[in-house]
């Protein structure tokens, strides 16, 4: 086992999709088996790079749509983890779209220690599934669902989406129903953004549909009172997980959160508590020691950096300490549970309590926060405008 000081955490970003979605704005590109079997040669370089500082509690495969690699293409990569010792973690997800799970790849993945799947729901309209770009259909969410059941996965995630354009409150209450019904471990939402560069950018600039802000906060309000109401816990402004199991702490950062429930994504939650994690693939972010470095976002320069024996960076900074424990105190406030001062303290080296006074008062005074002897967190209120929160305690880099 590596000493006390590897990093705990692993992402792997699979960039390949069938179709690129209408909202979706990260790096990613349709599959062609030529492409996909270089890529999965240059991860494995990739991670034999890191292997030797990594002792993973937490697993990530995220795309892009990790399912769509094939049995031979996820064998070959399941294969290199064992080679390297990396087999094991407490927490390994790796992202699915209902359209392309089979039986065999299940299978696959549970035999070596994949415990959690994240299915890409997104919506259970067949209208609004259109509208986004989605290949799949409805009925392949219950009969994919039922699958993973099958295959013995006793922790899964549907993600779904809101404020989508044409989406109703009724729509979206009936999709709330359905997708609750299914009895996952966990729930993650995302109301639509509109980034630049994508389809559903331009629609909006074109004028094809307007945002309505009250239904978005009023789908929102929905959101949260029929997850608990299905015995979801929220734990972050729009993740909920059932706690019905003793918790298992998968990383440091993970470990120190009781508020946390028992199928909460450890691995998410060591982002929003500012620890850190190899990043790997194709436009992948690495965060260790206070470095931050970002991959190219273009698999065939990926590919060829790894090849050449080089690393295929795009970017990297070392941001000093104030401003990175800035951009950790916004992170953190995005959790339910907010920042234990002595948390923060601990992760950080700063007290939240002497850099952050200001910030901290003006969010009480607007009734966006809550202090008391212990913590700071965001109202319920603060969290369903965290980002605008979240600006008040960044720092610049040059503090």
């Amino acid at each position: 086992m590596p000493d006390h000081i590897a990093v705990q955490s692993l992402y792997v970003h699979v960039p390949f999709c069938a179709r690129k979605c209408e909202y979706c704005a990260f790096y990613s590109e349709t599959a062609a088996g030529d492409t996909v079997n270089r890529y999965v040669a240059a991860l494995i370089r990739e991670l034999e790079r890191v292997a030797a500082q990594l002792w993973p509690g937490t697993i990530f495969f995220g795309g892009g749509t990790p399912s769509l690699l094939n049995i031979r293409q996820w064998e070959t990569i399941l294969r290199a983890l064992d080679r390297f010792g990396l087999l094991g973690a407490a927490e390994w997800t790796v992202e699915c779209n209902p359209a392309t799970v089979s039986a065999d790849k299940a299978r696959l993945l549970r035999d070596y220690g994949v415990n959690r799947l994240s299915l890409g729901v997104q919506s259970l309209d067949e209208t609004l599934l259109a509208r986004l770009g989605r290949v799949h259909n409805r009925a392949q969410v219950f009969r994919s669902f039922d699958l993973l059941r099958r295959a013995g996965f006793a922790n899964l995630n549907v993600d779904l989406m809101f404020a989508i354009p044409g989406q109703t409150l009724a729509v979206w209450r009936a999709t709330l129903d359905e997708a609750l019904a299914l009895g996952s471990e966990h729930l993650s939402c995302y109301e639509v953004i509109y980034e630049e560069d994508t389809p559903l950018f331009a629609q909006l600039r074109a004028g094809a549909f307007d945002v309505d802000e009250d239904l978005a906060c009023a789908q929102y309000e929905e959101l949260v009172q029929r997850a608990a109401d299905a015995g979801l816990q929220r734990y972050e402004i729009a993740n909920f997980a059932r706690d019905t199991r003793p918790t298992v702490a998968s990383s440091a950062s993970a470990g120190n959160d009781a508020a946390v429930p028992a199928f909460a994504s450890r691995h998410n939650i060591n982002y929003w508590r500012g620890g850190d994690f190899f990043g790997l693939g194709p436009s992948a972010t690495t965060y260790v020691r206070g470095v931050r470095t970002r991959n190219v976002s273009h698999t065939g320069l990926y590919c060829e950096h790894l090849e050449k024996g080089r690393r295929p960076l795009a970017a990297r900074e070392q941001l000093p300490p104030l401003a990175r424990a800035g951009e950790t105190a916004a992170f953190g406030l995005r959790m339910v549970a907010g920042w234990p001062f002595a948390e923060f303290a601990r992760v950080t080296g700063f007290d939240l309590r002497t850099e952050w006074a200001d910030e901290m008062d003006a969010l009480i005074a607007r009734g966006w926060g809550k202090r008391d002897p212990h913590g700071f967190r965001l109202t319920d209120t603060g969290l369903r405008f965290a980002d605008a929160a979240a600006e008040l305690f960044l720092r610049s880099p040059a503090n």
